[in-house]
């Protein structure tokens, strides 16, 4: 059965990105204004600003809330100017940088957001390696104008130095802070003039004036801003890289744009250059070939698994990434890793922790399901009669580690079925002694703020008090063939034995030089710095 021209259509008017930033970048603001323009929300509200007490729509958790950071990537779809987007908003802390991996792992394009004040900034050198790593085009959007920053050259010299990364600005700032006048549109040679956004409005009061135009933009813009304007222009022509889609398409060409999130300025000129350079679903790997978007065949991987968005509820959501077909509600799928035919009911759109009950969603969107307890992240849906599976999305190691204790004994049941579920949606990983259940569970995380995030989601969701003794190991590796039984690995005085929750075993270390030493006490041992 082949796809028919108007499901074609569906598909090909999708775009999924994900954006990603350093903290404090102005993703969040970003993300809410993007809202703005496809009509989901009526009014701007700060995360963090005093002056109302709205949330932005992606950060919905309690702990978010009251710290005003993004710890969850949150996806949100809209309509604007014909198109279907699909944003997936990701944490900017690097302490929840895993949860950011696995969500560009079910992005066709991302947006990088830098703070023209800063530049590039350590947590965007390491999700922008995860992007190059995919091959993934990245826009980049330098925020902030409306603050002193940065010279634009030093920016734009900044990210290619830093990335590796050739850029090419489609606009051009007018200065920075007090003097930001506006931006400088390169394809229609127009300048867009900036005044401050009124509190709650859609967009800055603009107006578009030809470069041409000279008198009547001194009159606007001072004529050494002007003057200013025309030498770097000069200077970005003879000197600067030329725009090439194919090259942007390729992950090697950045297409750079300058405004100000918080005063909507530069954002509708972002989005519409956006759309026309941003490609439709890609194709994904699978264990039988490349799977093309437009085969009639339904087929999706999970990337993220959140309990609890609705604590009235005790829910559990898989958030699938739909890569081939079309879904339609009640239609069985094979659950490849399950072995089994299901049937996923009431496929939502999450608008943060609102929903939206879907009857039909295409390649390319991203739906939540509600999930029973048998859905893990990489798993594979397909149609019942075709086995195929997707590329698995590696776990990566922890860096710090500690014992978790109970309060309160009493709470047992409570305890484990808690941090089992917080431990399935892969923020955290649990390990335990090879011989017995969960007496002693040992904690993994990537960044130590998760720690936090651990006690106060089982205190709040599960009723659970924990106490958290943090321990000296700072390397993993999961044993991936022996020849000695695990019991009689021959290690060093600081390694130690867990096993995860798939009953993989692995090695954890103190020290580095015990890795190498352990290797070469067991013949035959391979060790790997991802579990899968």
């Amino acid at each position: 059965m082949e796809m028919t021209n108007e499901e074609i259509h569906e598909i090909n008017r999708r775009r999924t990105f994900a954006i990603i930033s350093h903290p404090d970048a102005g993703k969040t603001t970003l993300t809410e204004k993007f809202l703005l323009y496809g009509g989901v929300i009526n009014q701007a509200g700060s995360v963090k600003g005093k002056a109302t007490s709205k949330h932005a729509v992606s950060d919905w958790m309690e702990i978010e809330k009251e710290r005003g950071i993004s710890v969850t990537s949150s996806v949100l779809q809209f309509n604007y100017r014909g198109f279907c987007i699909n944003i997936l908003d990701t944490p900017g802390h690097q302490d929840f940088s895993e949860d950011t991996y696995r969500t560009l792992m079910a992005a066709d394009s991302a947006v990088m957001v830098i703070d023209a004040s800063k530049g590039v900034e350590a947590q965007t050198r390491k999700l922008f390696k995860v992007c190059v790593m995919r091959r993934i085009p990245i826009f980049t959007f330098i925020n902030k104008l409306d603050r002193d920053a940065l010279d634009t050259f030093t920016l734009l010299d900044d990210i290619e130095k830093e990335l590796g990364i050739a850029t090419c600005p489609i606009n051009w700032p007018l200065g920075s802070g007090k003097n930001f006048k506006g931006i400088f549109d390169r394809k229609r040679n127009e300048v867009i003039t900036y005044s401050e956004t009124m509190k709650g409005t859609k967009e800055a009061k603009t107006e578009i004036i030809p470069l041409s135009e000279k008198d009547k933009l001194t009159d606007k813009i001072a004529r050494d801003i002007y003057e200013n304007l025309l030498n770097e222009i000069e200077l970005l022509d003879g000197a600067g890289v030329d725009f090439d889609l194919e090259d942007v398409k390729a992950g090697i060409l950045s297409p750079v744009f300058f405004g100000s999130a918080l005063q909507n300025f530069g954002i509708g000129e972002f989005l519409k250059y956006f759309l026309e350079m941003s490609t439709t679903p890609l194709p994904r790997q699978a264990d039988c070939g490349l799977i093309n978007p437009e085969q009639a065949d339904f087929s999706a991987f999970v990337f993220k698994i959140q309990a609890n968005m609705n604590k009235a509820h005790r829910d559990r959501i898989a958030f699938m990434r739909i890569c081939s077909g079309k879904y339609e509600a009640g239609m069985e799928v094979r659950h490849i890793q399950g072995g089994r035919n299901i049937r996923l009911m009431q496929p939502q759109q999450m608008m943060a922790s609102e929903r939206k009950t879907l009857t039909q969603c295409y390649a390319g969107d991203i739906i939540g399901v509600f999930d029973p307890g048998i859905f893990a992240i990489g798993d594979t849906l397909s149609v019942p009669d075709k086995e195929l599976r997707y590329e698995g999305i590696p776990t990566f190691a922890p860096e710090h580690f500690a014992r978790v204790r109970q309060i309160d004994t009493m709470k047992r049941k409570q305890f484990v079925k808690g941090i089992s579920q917080i431990a399935q949606e892969g923020s955290i990983q649990i390990f335990q002694e090879p011989s017995g259940g969960m007496e002693e569970i040992i904690v993994g995380v990537v960044g130590i703020l998760q720690f936090d995030v651990l006690k106060h989601r089982l205190e709040k969701e599960y009723n659970v008090e924990i106490k958290l003794e943090n321990l000296p190991y700072e390397h993993i590796r999961w044993v991936v063939k022996s020849e000695t039984a695990a019991d009689r690995l021959t290690g060093t005085s600081d390694m130690k034995k867990v096993v995860d929750l798939k009953g993989n075993l692995l090695l954890l270390f103190i020290n580095a030089w015990s890795i190498r030493m352990t290797l070469e006490r067991n013949e035959g041992l391979e060790l790997s710095e991802f579990g899968t």
